[in-house]
């Protein structure tokens, strides 16, 4: 199993930043890696890892998921109305209704198994749309409207409706009308499709209550009690916590374990923002790791020969579903809105990935021995193969096109930014000084250094005392020294836009006190003119 692991991780890693270098989403590599790796190629990967493959795809969805809570913004959730509630469930219920219409005119179903196969085919997957509706935020497109806010919202949403439609269609397939009846006391008999609206809206509720006693727990030993100590502890007992929901709703299917730990996420932000961003970078991390066990693990699952008899028709469906079923779901989830015609137009590309809920239970009907279950699974592993790569694709590609840049928050959803400093010393005392806080900074930040130098004399010595002291003070940071000639603050600035610095670091000479002009004609003309920040050493 170890040897398995360490195929995965690295293989995973470093093809999908190959993929990543080509223009192609890192997705595309990893589950490239896991077809290879599998047992439909290569078969390198241990049987008990990929025995425990659905396990281990359940704990990365859970990260992901609570990167969504964690990056939702009630007041754009506020703004679109009922546009997220509508996305929840007409998109979904209209590609499935369509894909079943369609299974029974090409593959010949009768409609609970055409329907078995639409409800499979319509979930929504969250580990393609959540980490690019997250990259949207942190990049502002759509975030005036709150358009990926609606979409994260409405596919949690959609996913719990679909698998209890799907967990209702495989026992009424499997077991017959009549064992499928509910008996009630006084021998009344029920069909449980009737109940079907109860247990959506209980799902719904209890996932929300529970998610946010949840975020009530994590809030109290985490940042009232101080049972932690770092990020660290914190992501651990909050991942614990979330994946325990998981866990409890398999168990006791009464509320969408999946929904209370996006819910979880979301309160959390309401109810202690710094415990909040704290999290967000400790999730952020996590899924560095879950993603690429998720999407190996998804490509050793896919079944390749399967697809040779279905591929066409299979295609037809995935289009019908797609270009019908959802856009009339599209249309009527955003009837009404302030949503223009653009930005309706990108739930094409960013409402449509399929993956994780398709790689769960694809295989189902065909172990159950559902006629048309290995169909179901063909076409269940070709929404893959083509979804889940073209929507990770499509989705940063569009968004520039269609959807409008808005101002970024980042308390809402985490926001990279690469520190660069530029330390400018000279030949005094306080070059030392210099460098000293630039590399604390720098510490703090994970950021890298450029240590400038402007010559003003011709001595080479003083060029390497400080060349080697920056060496000294910076060993254990990126850092790059350069020499330039010319006048001292005029350079200072022109480096520092060159080279796009993020802050400046410099001395101030001489010893007035600060409630005097600052001395010195360097830092009084770099103050002046710079627009990046400037950190000032006395």
């Amino acid at each position: 199993m170890l040897k398995s692991f360490i195929l995965i991780l690295l293989m995973g890693f470093f093809v999908g930043q190959i993929a990543q270098r080509l223009k192609v989403p890192a997705l595309v590599g990893m589950i490239l890696v896991g077809i290879i790796l599998g047992p439909q190629a290569a078969n390198l990967i241990d049987p008990g890892v990929l025995a425990a493959s659905a396990p281990l795809r359940t704990i990365a969805v859970m990260v992901i998921l609570m990167k969504a809570g964690l990056g939702l913004d009630r007041e754009k959730l506020v703004q679109q109305g009922t546009v997220a509630l509508r996305l929840g469930f007409l998109p979904a219920s209209c590609e499935a209704l369509i894909i079943a219409l369609a299974a029974m005119w090409i593959f010949k179903f009768d409609f609970p198994t055409g329907l078995l196969l639409g409800c499979i085919i319509g979930a929504e997957s969250p580990a393609v749309i959540v980490p690019g509706m997250l990259r949207l935020k942190s990049l502002g497109w759509g975030v005036n409207k709150g358009i990926p806010d609606a979409i994260l919202t409405g596919s949690a949403l959609s996913d719990v409706l679909l698998l209890l439609v799907f967990s209702l269609l495989l026992n009424f397939l499997g077991q017959g009308t009549t064992s499928s009846l509910i008996i009630l006391p006084f021998g009344l008999t029920l069909n449980p499709f009737l109940l079907l609206p109860i247990q959506i809206i209980c799902q719904i509720v209890l996932g929300v209550i529970i998610g946010l006693a949840t975020a009530k727990i994590l809030v109290l030993f985490l940042a009232k009690q101080n049972w932690t100590q770092s990020t660290v502890q914190d992501t651990l007992v909050a991942a614990t916590l979330a994946l325990l929901l998981v866990v409890l709703a398999e168990i006791l299917p009464l509320f969408s374990g999946y929904l209370a730990v996006m819910v979880t996420g979301f309160f959390l932000i309401e109810f202690d923002a710094p415990l909040a961003r704290k999290l967000r970078s400790g999730f952020d991390s996590l899924w560095v790791v879950a993603q690429i066990i998720l999407f190996v693990l998804l490509g050793a699952s896919i079944q390749i020969q399967v697809l040779e008899k279905t591929l066409v028709p299979g295609l037809i469906i995935l289009a019908i579903g797609t270009l019908i079923g959802r856009a009339i779901g599209w249309y009527l989830s955003t009837v009404g809105s302030n949503w223009n015609w653009r930005e309706r137009f990108f739930l094409l590309p960013g409402n449509s990935a399929k993956a994780t809920v398709q790689a769960a239970i694809g295989a189902i009907p065909l172990a159950q021995g559902i006629e048309g279950g290995e169909t179901i699974l063909a076409i269940a592993a070709l929404s893959i193969l083509v979804t889940a790569p073209l929507g990770a694709w499509a989705i940063p590609t569009f968004a520039p096109t269609l959807l409008e840049k808005g101002e970024v928050d980042p308390t809402k959803v985490g926001v990279t930014r690469s520190i660069l400093l530029l330390a400018a010393v000279d030949t005094s005392s306080v070059a030392t000084q210099v460098l000293t806080k630039a590399a604390d900074i720098a510490r703090r930040s994970d950021g890298e250094v450029i240590v400038l130098h402007v010559i003003q004399t011709n001595n080479p010595q003083e060029v390497e005392f400080q060349k080697s002291t920056s060496q000294r003070l910076l060993a254990d940071i990126r850092h790059q020294f350069i020499t330039v000639t010319g006048s001292i603050p005029e350079e200072i600035i022109r480096v520092a836009k060159d080279y796009q610095v993020t802050d400046i670091v410099i001395g101030k000479r001489g010893h007035q006190s600060w409630d005097k002009v600052l001395v010195g004609s360097v830092s009084q003309t770099v103050l002046a003119s710079s627009s990046i920040p400037v950190t000032l050493i006395d």
